[in-house]
């Protein structure tokens, strides 16, 4: 573990899945109306999730529009080394006419849409960085990506919002930590609240 990471998880105390949980998710408020906005700057893929994507190339490419890139090679920038993905390397997908590489012109991702077409869980060709959002992995702490946020229009524009970031991504957690991880979750963030108040 870096220094750096040290400082950042210091005072986080509960671990799930050898990673330590940022228990600001569960006060931080946050609300979207989604756009895809999220989606135009480009996402960062596991290696082994670049490689999958690779691999159902043949059945991406009737799915995309005159928008996207059917040249592999302007799919996604040079890897680089990032201990917070699984392989240790991410890899970005690129920005193409102002959008991800497999966003369509009606900010729909294609590898969802693939998804849906095959019959199969509605992430499971997306990158774990695109399902999470607007939750991250950073320095091996679930946390809030709120220097992305700030960046966008549509996310959190709403005045005040009721709904914790954790709740507004509940569907995402328990597909993330599975059922029993992520009723380990629901329990720190119980014991968590009681202490606030």
């Amino acid at each position: 573990m870096t220094e750096e990471t040290e400082n950042f998880t210091k005072n986080f105390t509960k671990k799930i899945n050898e990673l330590f949980i940022d228990p600001k998710i569960f006060t931080y408020r946050f609300s979207c109306k989604c756009s895809g906005e999220c989606c135009y700057y480009g996402v960062y893929t596991d290696l082994k999730e670049h490689d999958k994507i690779l691999e159902l190339k043949d059945k991406l490419l009737p799915l995309f529009d005159e928008s996207m890139s059917k040249d592999l090679s302007k799919w996604f920038e040079p890897p680089e080394e990032d201990e917070d993905f699984e392989s240790g390397v991410a890899v970005g997908t690129e920005v193409i006419n102002g959008k991800c590489a497999f966003l369509d012109k009606n900010g729909l991702c294609t590898l969802q849409r693939l998804a849906n077409l095959d019959g199969v869980h509605k992430w499971k060709y997306k990158p774990l960085y695109c399902i999470l959002f607007p939750l991250t992995i950073y320095e091996g702490a679930l946390t809030i990506d709120d220097e992305h946020i700030d960046r966008l229009k549509t996310c959190n524009a709403e005045q005040n919002p009721s709904t914790s970031i954790y709740e507004a991504c509940r569907e995402e957690l328990v597909y993330f930590f599975g059922e029993k991880n992520f009723n380990e979750l629901e329990d720190y963030k119980k014991k968590y609240l009681n202490t606030l108040d």
